[in-house]
């Protein structure tokens, strides 16, 4: 039944799809199927999080917002994971905001039943450490892209990131979005996915962006992408 999962589906959340049958009975009465259109924000940076998200076919960017307004994405979430990891590992809230990036789906659980199966200490436990530990990953090898690699690198590396949790190769994303995500000038997005176009990698048209060849955006990437690929790979279930 995993292979036919829809977006309707929560069972296409990857987090989702590997509960046991024993957490599966508990948790599908209290999942909640909720549009998450592009742009909605989750969550504000010091705010109680009173529920928890599973993407199915959304993405969800994770933005640290400086005082000026300035912002720089630090991870994303699609349908490999859960957004609201805050609430079971001991706090209330998080210094982040988190944005729908990809409008789509996806599935919400109140934040305390959550706790209430985590703290129950069997397989749900053991998942989302997993899921977590991949994650911080992810954060870690962001800020070194960011500080040692091109923007055209980085670029690459966000699109394979993002296309890794759609069905689809078209994302819908303007230049200015992708702009705040990386923490840069939207000049510099322009000149990247014109590069991009030029070498017929991707194709650009009113704030869609549809990849033309994967294969050549895995070559023109650097290690990152690989580095958080094969840790998704190694610590969570495979993609439904």
């Amino acid at each position: 039944m995993a292979e036919q999962a829809t977006a309707t589906d929560p069972r296409a959340n990857r987090l989702l799809a590997a509960l046991p049958a024993d957490e599966w009975a508990r948790w599908f009465p209290a999942l909640e199927p909720v549009e998450m259109p592009l742009g909605a924000v989750l969550y504000e940076s010091g705010m109680p999080m009173g529920h928890v998200y599973f993407p199915t076919s959304s993405i969800v960017s994770l933005l640290y917002v400086m005082e000026d307004g300035a912002s720089a994405e630090i991870a994303v979430v699609g349908n490999e994971g859960i957004v609201g990891i805050a609430l079971f590992m001991g706090g209330e809230t998080t210094p982040s905001r988190s944005v729908v990036q990809s409008a789509g789906m996806g599935f919400r659980m109140r934040g305390q039943l959550l706790k209430d199966e985590f703290n129950r200490s069997g397989p749900v436990l053991h998942l989302l450490l997993r899921y977590t530990q991949a994650l911080i990953t992810q954060m870690a090898q962001t800020a070194v892209c960011n500080r040692h690699h091109s923007l055209d690198q980085q670029l690459c590396r966000w699109l394979l990131l993002s296309l890794d949790r759609l069905r689809s190769p078209e994302l819908v994303m303007t230049q200015e979005l992708i702009a705040n995500m990386l923490g840069v000038r939207r000049e510099g997005v322009t000149e990247a996915a014109s590069n991009l176009q030029r070498t017929g990698l991707i194709r650009y048209r009113r704030g869609h962006i549809t990849v033309l060849d994967r294969e050549g955006l895995e070559r023109r990437t650097c290690e990152c992408y690989s580095v958080v690929k094969k840790e998704y790979d190694r610590l969570l279930p495979p993609p439904v």
